[in-house]
């Protein structure tokens, strides 16, 4: 199994999208700035970037937390535009167009904190 930590704004906006729009489930939500979520061998630790937990702390040099980046994990899908066609129905944001590449073809769909998903349809038959 693998773990991701996301730095999100909202925990419970982020429990929300996960769930209802990308099939995770909740695995654990202890506190109002954490949870995990799962999908298959995937957990996602979900941090605010306040409080004393772990996900909240400064670095040495005072950098502090925050959401975004391009980091980002791979959900597979299998029909691509039918995928997008449903996700944009409900309102939410993407970063780009599908685009087409030697494995298949992918878009990057942002979370409530502005955290990457990648949707990929994969090339073969």
């Amino acid at each position: 199994m693998a773990t991701i930590r996301y730095i999100v704004d909202d925990v419970d906006a982020a429990i929300s999208f996960y769930t209802e729009r990308l099939g995770f489930g909740v695995v654990m939500h202890p506190a109002p700035m954490f949870a995990i979520l799962s999908r298959d061998d995937l957990r996602l630790l979900l941090s605010a970037p306040v409080g004393t937990g772990g996900g909240a702390q400064a670095m040495p040099d005072g950098r502090r937390p925050e959401p975004g980046g391009w980091n980002r994990f791979q959900i597979e899908v299998d029909d691509l535009d039918a995928t997008v066609a449903d996700l944009r129905e409900a309102g939410l944001h993407f970063r780009n167009e599908i685009v087409t590449g030697v494995g298949g073809r992918q878009i990057l769909l942002d979370d409530p904190s502005g955290n990457a998903v990648e949707l990929f349809e994969s090339a073969r038959s």
